[in-house]
């Protein structure tokens, strides 16, 4: 006799009844129950309110770091003070969004991007943060995403001028309209990256592209980190060989374990621009530390130089013997990075049993070269500025040198690696006939 009975369907996806709906379809995903009738609809943030309280958020997770570095970094000098440490944290917060200071010594403009990748980061949650409470999550709207960010650049405006103000009393000062300008372009542009993700509206656009632009654009990526982690591998090596020079300038300051800690991580703030430094001068193009000076792999030319610990790793003189083998870093950058993109179509066409042509693999090769041009020439951008006046007003390599050099070996390297690779695959198995 059958258990079933009329209230309880011999089958899946069979009405029991007039309310009952049929079971989702295998693979779909679970749906989300409509409002009930008489539901209040969730409330949504104001967009000022939103803005303003992401930004400034944002700010203050960024900021307090500064004041904690700085105020160790004081105890150096026997003149920490709360108050100090506050003013000088405004200023330290302002530069590390790229915005230059007037000191006794001359303009500052040398920003710390250990500092400026937080500041970023914390932006970019900003934005995430305003498109949810303005109800934009999920809804592909370019213009809710660009709203958003906006609002969060003009919020984060209004609190690098009110900085600007109120580190120039009795400090480093700072121009507001400056601080105001830049504050609200950083804020607007890492704000975007948020909300494109949140709003969707960045897998939208990345589905509508064509496939050989994103595979381009990606291979590109691949290159310029993979010539970053070099360049950081190489960077840390030579601070690691000088390490004795480094302790030495370190203990040179005559401070306790507070302020050598300060001086540390100060130090530390710097580490990216020495990484991108780095690739410079393996690219060939280098770098320099002061005014009519060069540190390129051909020749070393500097003076005398500022008591900074991140400065004890420059190279001594021109590369030559084993160190010469660092030359070929970049290319092998590219290599790989071509290497990666012609394994990972043959992969699809093995999938879909056709052979991979050169013109689907060549053209991304070659247009990873001005993608990682354009990420290592704005790189070095951002790494450069002045300590000062005099002989340390030019600090840092050349953005267009730097673009222009990595433009052409990636791209040479990529294609080399894409074309060898597909060289020497086995080719796909031809189509069955069914």
């Amino acid at each position: 006799m059958s258990s079933v009975t009329p209230d309880q369907p011999s089958r899946p996806g069979v009405e029991a009844g007039t309310d009952a709906r049929p079971a989702a379809p295998a693979g779909r995903g679970r749906r989300v129950p409509a409002p009930r009738s008489g539901e209040p609809p969730r409330s949504r943030a104001p967009l000022a309110v939103a803005a303003a309280v992401a930004a400034g958020w944002a700010a203050l997770t960024s900021w307090l770091p500064v004041v904690v570095v700085l105020w160790l970094f004081q105890l150096s000098e026997d003149a920490a003070s709360v108050p100090g440490a506050l003013r000088a944290g405004l200023a330290g917060w302002l530069l590390g969004h790229g915005v230059p200071l007037d000191t006794g010594a001359g303009p500052l403009g040398l920003a710390p991007l250990a500092l400026t990748a937080l500041v970023v980061w914390r932006l970019t949650r900003a934005g995430v943060h305003t498109s949810r409470a303005i109800g934009a999550r999920g809804g592909g709207s370019p213009r809710q995403a660009l709203v958003a960010a906006g609002a969060v650049g003009i919020a984060y405006a209004l609190i690098g001028v009110l900085a600007a103000v109120l580190a120039g009393a009795g400090g480093p000062g700072a121009s507001p309209v400056r601080a105001g300008v830049t504050l609200a372009v950083l804020g607007t542009l890492a704000a975007l990256v948020g909300s494109v993700r949140t709003t969707r509206v960045a897998g939208l656009l990345a589905a509508r592209s064509p496939e050989p632009l994103r595979d381009g654009i990606r291979t590109g990526l691949v290159a310029g980190l993979l010539l970053l982690a070099a360049g950081g591998g190489a960077a840390g090596l030579a601070v690691a060989t000088g390490g004795g020079d480094a302790a030495d300038l370190i203990g040179a300051y005559r401070t306790g374990v507070a302020g050598q800690a300060g001086i540390t991580l100060v130090s530390l703030a710097y580490a990216p621009n020495a990484t991108i430094w780095s690739v410079s001068y393996l690219l060939g193009p280098g770098f320099a530390v002061g005014t009519d000076t060069a540190v390129r792999t051909s020749e070393v030319s500097v003076g005398a130089l500022p008591a900074v610990p991140l400065l004890a790793g420059l190279p001594r003189g021109p590369v030559d013997g084993i160190g010469a083998a660092l030359l070929a870093v970049p290319v092998l950058a590219g290599m790989a990075a071509g290497w990666l993109l012609a394994r990972r179509l043959l992969r699809l066409a093995a999938d879909d049993r056709t052979p991979l042509r050169w013109g689907p693999l060549l053209g991304p090769a070659a247009l990873a070269g001005p993608v990682a041009g354009v990420l290592l020439g704005a790189a070095a951008a951002a790494s450069a500025g002045s300590l000062g006046g005099g002989r340390l007003a030019e600090v840092g390599p050349v953005a267009w040198q730097v673009a222009g050099v990595a433009t052409a070996v990636i791209a040479v390297g990529a294609l080399l690696g894409a074309a060898a690779t597909r060289a020497l695959s086995r080719p796909a198995d031809p189509p069955r006939a069914r």
